[in-house]
Parts: structure tokens; sequence; C-alpha cells
């Protein structure tokens, strides 16, 4: 058995709207220290783990992370360390999905951690608790998928229309433009902006740049794309790539060429494995 394993599964069509992908990692060792790419935000329940775990975010600040934690929707590459063995599954949580279970606006936990007891209800616990009852990866992930039906139909249930153009607007361009956003939702800009950082946690043309960064990277490091095709898609140099790259995965061209991280490798690789059974802006990021 590998180390270190990490295994997606794609949402019951129903939990769509909610939840990006489920996952299950684990890793065997004395201490796990790697990068994490900018991302949706996650609801993660560690099932085993050290005493000691923590993030630490793209804007330097550090934070403990608990056995059942929040992290808000992130604008940057992600530090991860906690002392092992570890074993936790996860989610990726779509904007609807941050509404329906969170309620508070997406902004205000950018690139935060937080205790998802203190964000959720006492059902979180009791989910943790059925996880580590059973070994096999599936039960879990029924078990999350249970818990965050019961949490959406508690909560309020808000409309997926508005985050569906913002995806559909992110995956249908290399660089999208907010004017064509605006024009699209029919809205004012201002209004998309707020809409924008109450569901995604950051306006549009951050979520641009951020995905655009991450197609990029995805493309480089399964070789799809070469560095000077990449440079024609929004990227005004070769110096402005290597910036963005580097602040949202972590990773300059070079190393998502030739030396990428562990998790970087998986992430992407299982994530392509996925093209065609959910959003492009999914498996292509």
């Amino acid at each position: 058995m590998d180390v270190v394993q990490l295994d997606y599964r794609v949402p019951p069509e129903d939990l769509r709207p909610y939840v990006t992908l489920f996952y299950h990692f684990r890793a065997d060792l004395a201490v796990f220290d790697d990068v994490e790419r900018a991302d949706h935000a996650q609801l993660r329940f560690r099932l085993r783990s050290g005493a000691e775990a923590s993030y630490r975010f793209a804007d330097g600040r550090c934070q403990p992370s608990p056995m059942l934690h929040v992290i808000g929707p992130t604008t940057g590459a992600i530090r991860t360390r906690a002392e092992g063995p570890i074993e936790l599954v996860g989610m990726g949580l779509q904007p609807a999905g941050w509404h329906a279970l969170i309620g508070i606006e997406a902004s205000a936990m950018i690139d935060r951690a937080a205790d998802a007891c203190d964000l959720l209800s006492v059902g979180v616990v009791d989910a943790a608790a059925a996880m580590r009852a059973v070994n096999d990866i599936d039960a879990r992930i029924d078990i999350a998928a249970s818990f965050v039906r019961r949490a959406v139909a508690i909560g309020a249930r808000c409309s997926t229309e508005f985050a569906a153009r913002i995806d559909a607007w992110l995956a249908g361009s290399a660089s999208p433009n907010v004017v064509e956003l605006v024009a699209m939702t029919g809205l004012s800009r201002r209004q998309v902006e707020r809409r924008c950082n109450a569901l995604y946690g950051a306006p549009p043309r951050v979520l641009a740049r951020k995905y655009r960064a991450l197609r990029a990277a995805s493309a480089l490091a399964s070789g799809s794309a070469s560095l000077d095709e990449l440079l024609a898609e929004g990227f005004y140099d070769q110096s402005h790539l290597i910036r963005e790259l580097k602040r949202f995965t972590g990773m300059t061209p070079r190393q998502l060429r030739e030396r990428p991280t562990l998790l970087a490798q998986l992430t992407i690789s299982q994530r392509h494995a996925l093209h065609g059974q959910v959003h492009p802006i999914i498996s292509d990021t």
C-alpha cells in the first residue's frame, strides 16, 4: 500500500450543486508537509491524526487545524503540515454548498480555517463518529453525503442559477472577461461582485485569475500545453505567468513540469481522470 493515498469520489446527482468532490486521504508518515493549491472551500473530517496540525495561508497567517474543520475559499497556495499517521474524509464545497451549510459570507472566511463544530450543526460530530466506526472508503463517503443531505435540507436552500453561470463563465475561456460575465447575468457590476463575494469569497476578477492559473498549472503538469501556448492565454509575459502560478499553486512552471509535489501530482492526475463526470472547472484544474 502506498504511503500517501488520495481517492476522489464524484458526488451523487442531488449533491452536485453543493459538493465538488468527496475525497479520502491517508498518509502513513510521521509528519506530512506539503503544498495545497488554491481551491474551493473545504470541509474536512480528520479521523486519525497526531496532536499537531496546521495550515499556513498565502498571507502568512498560520492557523491550527482542528479534527473537524472548515477552510474558506483560498486565494493562494497553502502549506499544510500535520503529525501522522493521518486519515481524513473531506469535500470541496460549491458556492451553493457553502451558502447552505455555512451560511456566512464566504468573503469573511477567505484564506482562513475554523472549527467545523462552531460553524455547523452538532450533526458534524455524529458524522465523524460514524465514519470512524467503519473502515471502507465508500461507506465513509456515504456517511459524509448523508450529512450534507441533512444539512442542506435543514438550512436555507439557495438558487444555484447564479453559481452555475459563474462556473460556466470560468470554464468557458482561458482568460474570462468580467464585462462578459456582467452582460451574461443581467446584473450590475456591483451586484455581481457582491454575490460573488458572498458565494465564492472573492470578486470575479480574482476568480478569473485563480482559475486561469490553476488551468495553466494542470496543463503544464500533465504536458498538455507548452509554456508558449499558455502565454497566449491571457498572461502578459513569462514573469506574469510565473507570479500567478506561484501565488495560486505554490510552484513555478519548471517545478510543475519537472518536480511537482506529491500532493500536486495526485490532485491533478485524479481530477483529470474524472473528465466528463464532473464540471470542467473541477476536472480541468
